[in-house]
């Protein structure tokens, strides 16, 4: 049992850490964002900048669950298994949460990166889970690909929120200059 997780322990390492820092970076985003009107409101919020952090978590959940010194195979499998059915369920609440905030129109870009990316990365992951206890090596190339895919949708989220940021600033910016200027005249 111990060898099917010793091959992946730098593995886990890196992307644990990866998705533990990236939750600090992203917590500075929106600390950042929040002097900024453009940030929108709660709604928007929990529709786009929550899931962010949620997938970086679960990143670093599933690294810890896969470190751990599992006696054997299906308890991590029952407990990765429920973490992709929580995603599945919390994927369809950010579906719903999207829909209903009025303070940003989602382009088919946000339906895939904020949706369907995560969608595919927990289902995955709970069925590759399922199989874990009998099929520990291609199960286990799946749950890191469910992560590897979590990992580059929030870098991806988290990148698309600064862009949003930024460019709204600049905008606000060459607006307030524009309104100064004319003061002036």
């Amino acid at each position: 049992m111990e060898s099917a997780f010793v091959h992946w322990e730098s593995f886990y390492v890196i992307i644990g850490s990866s998705s533990g820092a990236l939750t600090g970076l992203q917590f500075v985003v929106i600390a950042l964002g929040s002097e900024s009107k453009s940030l929108g409101g709660e709604r928007e919020i929990d529709a786009f900048a929550t899931p962010t952090i949620v997938h970086f978590c679960a990143v670093l959940l599933f690294s810890a669950i896969l470190s751990a010194p599992w006696g054997r195979l299906w308890t991590p499998a029952f407990t990765l298994t429920a973490t992709g059915i929580a995603g599945l369920i919390y994927t369809f609440l950010v579906v719903r949460r999207a829909r209903r905030q009025s303070g940003y129109k989602p382009v088919l870009e946000d339906w895939i990166w904020h949706t369907i990316t995560p969608f595919l990365s927990y289902s995955a992951l709970a069925i590759a889970s399922l199989f874990l206890p009998h099929h520990p090596t291609p199960s286990l190339f799946i749950i890191a690909a469910s992560a590897l895919l979590l990992l580059f949708t929030g870098i991806h989220n988290a990148w698309d929120a600064v862009i949003f940021l930024a460019i709204n600033r600049r905008q606000k910016l060459d607006s307030d200059q524009t309104d100064s200027a004319s003061k002036h005249v």
